[in-house]
């Protein structure tokens, strides 16, 4: 099973987000405003997901397909020993410890506007 969340105000207007299996657990509405910059919302709405589907590729497209390109919003998950993150129209796939490819999401991140302090998924 994988598990991950969205954050709802990343997804561009009229966008959706899914895939085959994918379930929500829960929704929750976070005050955000130490971590949101000025063009970013202060409340940011969590939706976290899960799915028993096998198409890791397809849900991570599923992800960067949705996502807003401004701001730099991206989400993650770990399926096994892989970490994957995506931007919107760009996905990262990379084993845990990978420190040079963690680096180029990181840098792609950069490139795509997300707030230097927003870098932080999980290794």
């Amino acid at each position: 099973m994988i598990t991950g969340y969205v954050i709802g105000e990343s997804l561009r207007p009229g966008a959706a987000f899914e895939s085959p299996g994918l379930r929500l657990r829960k929704v929750s509405r976070v005050d955000s405003a130490d971590t949101a910059t000025d063009a970013q919302p202060r409340i940011w709405t969590f939706v976290e997901w899960e799915s028993d589907g096998d198409d890791i590729d397809g849900l991570a497209q599923a992800l960067a397909d949705a996502l807003e390109p401004e701001n730099g919003w991206y989400a993650d998950f770990t399926v096994g020993d892989e970490r994957v993150v995506a931007f919107a129209g760009k996905v990262f796939r990379y084993r845990h410890g990978d420190a040079a490819a963690r680096a180029e999401a990181i840098a792609y991140g950069r490139s795509a506007g997300t707030p230097e302090h927003q870098l932080d998924w999980p290794e």
